[in-house]
């Protein structure tokens, strides 16, 4: 199984960023995704979840601001971050929590992360 993201960049005070991630393998079934960030020094954080049935999470420095969805059809999570603050800076990490048809057992993945940068 793999996490492809991508959408991050270098964006103004304000600004908004779209990220995306694919999951790809032997996915029986997904259970959750979600979006964590870090920065040197501290500990990767949870930003947004969104469960199987559609239920979401979000950390309380983003609410409001950010939204995640998810295409079950491509195996896809959105997370579309507006107003974006430049504490919201951070290296952004995708997760998957999924049944992996091969090894028969839930599994957590991750992808490799995508870094967001808001400065003016």
């Amino acid at each position: 199984v793999q996490l492809q993201a991508s959408g991050g960049g270098l964006v103004q005070p304000g600004g908004s960023l779209r990220l995306s991630c694919a999951a790809s393998g032997n996915i029986g079934s997904i259970n959750a995704m979600g979006w964590y960030r870090q920065t040197p020094g501290k500990t990767r954080e949870l930003v947004a979840v969104i469960t199987s049935g559609d239920s979401t999470n979000y950390a309380d420095s983003v609410k409001g601001r950010f939204t995640i969805s998810r295409d079950n059809a491509k195996n896809t999570v959105y997370l579309q971050m507006n107003n974006l603050k430049p504490e919201d800076t951070a290296v952004y990490y995708c997760n998957a929590n999924l049944f992996n048809s091969r090894y028969l057992r839930t599994m957590d993945y991750w992808g490799k992360g995508t870094q967001v940068t808001v400065s003016s």
